[in-house]
């Protein structure tokens, strides 16, 4: 079994989760993937039992076949975060970590068109039961409303340019691939924002992603039912890859502190990736780490 993902910030999120006594104690690995940060655990705290949390199956394989060997100290279960958390025993957990990034699987192995430089089908779910895909955003959606998504999930510049070539190329055949899409928005944009330091494409494909899985809709409520499942004294760790998620993650803690004193901020201003791990580790760039304990 190969392991592609690369745990962002392990050793500073070992450092802020880090437990004094392990008896007892439970780690809710809200986003496992591969496993990369809950192999740590197990491995540093020998009666540490984590839960660990994800919606796509195909992935979740992965870790149950990399944890077997832990035997009852590792529960995988297939959702979504925010739903395990919403029906959650009130202080059941003593740490909480949630790593919102989309692991290298989804690019390299899924076969769901979350890369644009490949033939893949155009599908992006997470949770492969659901009917709704990236083709039905690209192929159902009006322009307005479509370059409404990519706009407000992308941050895309050039939404509204993109999302008329897309109208206009699928009036004439469905776009059903990645790299179709990819190809519509590569000529239609400017030709000096073509070879910029990102693909004209990068924007359009995360806002698409996000619309499919709804995933900036689940941060808040998930955060909020994490700090009831927290015992006191008890620890969240988010790790954000982009401006949308750190805000969601920023402003919610922020609030919570002031209006509810439920938590206390532990790391004041965002913690970043060493220049090592960002040499070693390309998508750690943009990672940012925010930890809040309960009161």
């Amino acid at each position: 079994m190969e392991i592609l993902h690369y745990p962002v910030m392990h050793e500073q999120v070992l450092d802020y989760l880090a437990f004094e006594d392990d008896s007892d104690k439970v780690l809710i690995d809200c986003t496992t993937g591969e496993g990369g940060h809950s192999a740590l655990f197990l491995e540093k705290y020998p009666n540490l039992k984590v839960i660990g949390l994800d919606r796509d199956s195909e992935i979740q394989k992965k870790a149950k076949e990399r944890f077997c060997a832990y035997g009852s100290r590792f529960t995988p279960v297939n959702t979504w975060f925010d739903d395990y958390l919403a029906n959650a025993e009130s202080q059941s957990a003593d740490r909480i970590l949630f790593d919102l990034g989309i692991s290298i699987f989804h690019y390299q192995e899924s076969g769901r068109g979350f890369s644009f430089h490949s033939d893949e089908k155009l599908d992006m779910r997470l949770d492969k039961n659901q009917t709704f895909d990236a083709a039905d955003v690209v192929n159902s959606y009006g322009e307005e409303e479509l370059a409404d998504v990519i706009y407000r999930y992308g941050e895309e510049r050039y939404s509204r340019r993109i999302a008329r070539a897309i109208v206009q190329e699928r009036s004439i055949k469905k776009i059903e691939t990645a790299s179709e899409l990819e190809n519509v928005i590569f000529h239609c944009v400017p030709k000096e924002y073509r070879f910029g330091r990102i693909s004209p494409a990068t924007r359009t494909f995360q806002a698409l992603r996000i619309e499919v899985n709804r995933e900036l809709d689940r941060i808040e409520p998930a955060l909020k039912d994490a700090i009831r499942v927290l015992r006191p004294g008890g620890r969240i760790a988010v790790i954000t890859f982009h401006s949308l998620e750190d805000r969601i993650v920023k402003w919610f803690f922020k609030n919570e502190e002031k209006d509810n004193s439920t938590i206390r901020i532990l790391t004041k201003k965002p913690v970043l990736p060493s220049k090592k791990e960002e040499e070693e580790n390309a998508p750690s760039r943009s990672a940012k780490l925010r930890v809040v304990e309960k009161i």
